[in-house]
């Protein structure tokens, strides 16, 4: 019987060590994890400006729920709401915008500016490494999945293509 309850309580301090390991791998993960571009609730955003190349910026503010153009047209709701959902697209990999030359990642000018609220975000080329486009977010580089990438009004879009 001694026996029996010395093998028990080693393979029960051989399971908690292996959950404690477990455990400090998910932690240290997610501190590692890059997370989104901006820590900003896409619902609380109250302004948008796009800027893109060749177009005259685009102002938004959200005021009853609603969204609503500068010159005090209604916008399309679900358009911004996918560009307010730009805050939250998920980082594939940082690095400090000192590490590159803006150029050459599309970033001087960028192909796109986004301004939410305060923060703004500057986008650039994609990457050679896959569907991934460089985002300048203040003095780091973030790779995002280009699915984030804003694009012109409808109409717009009608004229360009």
């Amino acid at each position: 019987m001694r026996r029996k309850a010395r093998q028990r309580w080693i393979t029960l301090g051989v399971a908690l060590v292996l959950l404690a390991l477990a455990a400090a791998q998910y932690l240290h993960d997610q501190r590692q994890a890059p997370g989104t571009l901006l820590a900003l609730d896409p619902d609380t955003v109250t302004r948008v400006t796009l800027t893109l190349p060749g177009q005259p910026p685009e102002t938004y503010r959200r005021h009853d729920g609603h969204w609503w153009q500068a010159n005090g047209r209604r916008a399309d709701d679900g358009r911004l709401q996918e560009l307010t959902g730009i805050a939250q697209a998920p980082v594939i990999g940082w690095r400090p915008a000192a590490d590159f030359d803006a150029a050459k990642i599309g970033l001087a000018p960028p192909v796109a500016q986004l301004k939410l609220d305060d923060q703004s975000l500057d986008f650039g080329t994609t990457a050679v490494t896959g569907p991934l486009r460089y985002v300048r977010v203040g003095a780091r580089i973030a790779l995002v999945p280009l699915r984030y990438t804003p694009r012109p009004a409808a109409q717009d879009a009608e004229r360009i293509h």
